[in-house]
């Protein structure tokens, strides 16, 4: 392989590819808890990136190096780290694994050209982890799995390789088992050879005695039964089924091709404790799994919008790579991860930096050149920098003060802009507010670094009720935005979320408004008397002149007017806007002297006023449409707990795959916690959506708001 290594102040050594051919771009995903983490610290002491294996309980390993990563002791963003093997050089993407962080998985398998799904051997899989590989299918993305933590108390590897199959597929069979003798050693199943890890990595290769070739005869029929299903010499079943022996090699090869296909799936048992399945599973990634050649890139556009011939992962292309991950380092500043899929990034050079399609998140569209002046191999938050990086692998930027995650980096002669890929919506509101008024300030700088960095935060000043709202994934994502924005010296506390409220009038009235005063010199006189009555819901506020006679000069009609508006914007006794009445103005009288603008301003919300307390007014609330799919089997307790929302469904629709459909209107004051609700509901396994519909009338039951507050 061509490639050059640059000397770095750690033990491991950059590596820069000339060839995409010699990288293999991996995802490593699956439930909360499943040793992801701890697995690829071990696959970085096998491959001697590290000397020695960090641990998640100390803080200490390469992938989870935020804080709040180490607090939680769970990873919460994606991290890269680089092995070679042989003549290979493995990204290794670490995913978060808890539900709330599914943008950083999004991500990385943006960033990925194949899927490696961790499961425990001691806990299964969750609902999550199948809706992902479901997920992955549809994108055909190759995929295997790791059954991991080999020395859990309650392991069991059969029942999990089974559960696997239940729940992916039975295109997912095991390529290696664990020897029947308790030791650190698996059996594989292709090469009947046993892989001692006894005295660590690498391990002793063994013959394998003829108990465990008794006990595993069955698995290895069912394998080679596999592999041969999937070849695409169809002779080899007639020649197998014949009792024609059929090679090692022959298999091997054919298996390859059908996991770089995405129609095989081998399962590799692994312990990152004792070092088991290291060896198999850099093999499997190496010779296995396809290259960036074998994957198309996305489609690209100009930042117009143009269509651009497609692209390919050559690296004398046009340069096309993507930002799937941004974070803020307090030496070096925003650190931009880039994967690369088309061209080659080299330093000393200008890129052009194209932002679009996220506004509804907050990011303004944007374009900009920026000089790149130097790369960097990263290694968890370690930087190593490289002389460049060619199509198809990962490198990281730093101080690109417009690039925010889901940018495009192109040429300045050829700027291109590739769609960000589909994220997740937050849902989950989480209200904040400063202590001090230096707080402020500091909030502001830092939340604008979080939400370039991160798609999945929508960030909201609601104008109406005063407060700043962070829309989250979910408690656990809410936790480590707060956690980031103490970090960066910003005191915040949080409150409840207020939803924003209207009023209107319960019937039909008049008012009466006389402003008078003489204070020496001009005085002030406006008399006004309007009707007001309720229109139907969203029809907002009209005004009608109906003044005959000049009672009321022409001039001041729209005094009148303003004055209107102004006070049913304030609102009337509360802090509640005023919508969907019609005021009409039939009667006044003005003064050649007195009367002024700001007189019949005055008058005209007194007027208002007056009708509204002879009216009564009745609260409107916000109520928005809500569209839920989800497994069929909890069809009836989300039903039921739409209903305790007072909710109201409008229909179901039955899909396939036995998921169900529901459509409904629910108070958006009772949606507050909803995606917290739902996916304890349903253990994460439904989602959901969101628009505001419409205002209405809402119970007197509820809690008025607390003006003092909504107008702070």
């Amino acid at each position: 392989m061509a490639e050059k290594n640059v000397k770095t102040s750690g033990s491991a050594t950059a590596v820069a590819v000339e060839d995409p051919g010699r990288v293999r771009n991996v995802a490593l995903v699956g439930p909360s808890g499943s040793g992801k983490t701890t697995l690829t610290e071990a696959l970085l002491v096998a491959a001697k990136t590290l000397n020695r294996a960090g641990s998640v309980v100390e803080g200490t390993t390469v992938c989870d190096h935020d804080q709040a990563a180490i607090r939680q002791q769970r990873s919460v963003g994606l991290a890269v780290a680089p092995v070679v093997h042989g003549d290979i050089k493995i990204n290794l993407i670490d995913t978060p694994g808890y539900a709330d962080f599914v943008g950083e998985v999004r991500a990385g398998l943006r960033a990925a050209d194949a899927v490696l799904f961790v499961v425990s051997a001691g806990h299964g899989i969750d609902p999550a982890t199948v809706s992902l590989w479901e997920e992955c299918a549809a994108a055909g993305l190759p995929r295997a799995v790791v059954v991991s933590r080999l020395d859990h108390a309650r392991a069991n590897v059969d029942a999990t390789i089974a559960a696997c199959r239940e729940a992916f597929g039975a295109g997912v069979l095991p390529l290696y088992l664990p020897t029947g003798d308790g030791d650190p050693a698996l059996v594989g199943l292709v090469t009947q050879r046993r892989y001692d890890y006894s005295n660590g990595h690498p391990p002793r290769l063994d013959d394998v005695g003829s108990e465990d070739a008794e006990r595993l005869s069955e698995a290895r029929d069912a394998l080679i039964e596999g592999i041969i299903a999937e070849s695409e010499d169809e002779t080899l079943m007639d020649r197998y089924l014949a009792g024609e022996p059929i090679s090692e090699d022959t298999l091997i090869t054919d298996l390859e091709q059908a996991v770089a296909r995405g129609t095989f799936h081998p399962v590799i048992p692994a312990c990152a404790q004792t070092g088991v399945g290291t060896a198999e599973i850099l093999d499997g990634i190496a010779r296995a799994f396809p290259s960036p050649l074998e994957h198309a890139p996305p489609t690209a556009t100009t930042p117009e919008g143009i269509p651009h011939p497609r692209l390919a992962p050559d690296p004398d292309g046009p340069l096309a790579a993507e930002v799937v991950h941004t974070s803020v380092d307090s030496y070096v500043g925003r650190v931009s991860l880039v994967r690369v899929f088309s061209g080659t990034l080299r330093p000393e050079r200008t890129i052009h930096v194209s932002g679009h399609g996220l506004t509804d998140r907050g990011h303004d569209e944007h374009d900009a050149d920026e000089r790149v002046a130097h790369l960097y191999s990263p290694l968890g938050a370690a930087l190593r920098e490289v002389p460049h990086c060619v199509a198809g692998d990962v490198c990281a930027l730093t101080k690109l003060t417009s690039a925010e995650t889901g940018d495009t980096v192109s040429g300045t002669d050829d700027p291109l802009l590739i769609a960000p890929w589909e994220m997740p919506e937050p849902l989950l509101p989480v209200a904040v507010v400063a202590q001090t008024r230096s707080d402020e300030d500091t909030l502001a700088r830092n939340l604008s670094r979080l939400v370039a960095g991160d798609p999945t935060l929508r960030l909201e000043h609601n104008a109406e009720t005063g407060q700043l709202v962070l829309w989250c994934m979910g408690e656990a994502h809410a936790d480590v935005v707060l956690s980031m924005l103490r970090a960066g010296g910003a005191e915040v506390t949080t409150e409840p979320v207020r939803t924003s409220r209207r009023a209107t009038f319960a019937r039909s009235a008049e008012g009466h408004g006389r402003h008078v005063k003489q204070s020496g010199g001009h005085g002030q006189y406006a008399v006004c008397d309007v009707s007001v009555e309720p229109l139907p819901r969203g029809e907002g506020v009209e005004f009608v002149d109906r003044i005959v006679g000049g009672v009321i000069p022409h001039q001041f009609i729209p005094s009148v007017e303003k004055g209107v508006r102004a006070q049913l914007r304030e609102g009337i006794g509360g802090d509640d806007p005023v919508v969907d009445v019609r005021v009409t103005l039939f009667d006044g009288k003005a003064h050649s002297v007195d009367s002024s603008d700001a007189a019949f301003q005055t008058a005209g919300a007194l007027a208002v006023k007056d009708a509204a307390a002879k009216a009564g007014l009745v609260t409107l609330e916000p109520l928005d449409e809500v569209v839920v799919r989800l497994p069929d089997s909890y069809l009836g307790a989300v039903l039921g707990d739409l209903s305790s929302r007072r909710g109201r469904v409008l229909g179901t629709e039955s899909l396939e795959g036995g998921h169900t459909l529901i459509r409904a209107e629910v108070p958006s004051a009772e949606l507050v916690r909803y995606p917290v609700d739902l996916r304890s509901l349903t253990s994460g396994r439904a989602s959901f959506t969101r628009h505001h519909a419409r205002y209405e009338v809402a119970p007197q039951k509820l809690p008025a708001r607390d003006p003092a507050k909504a107008r702070a």
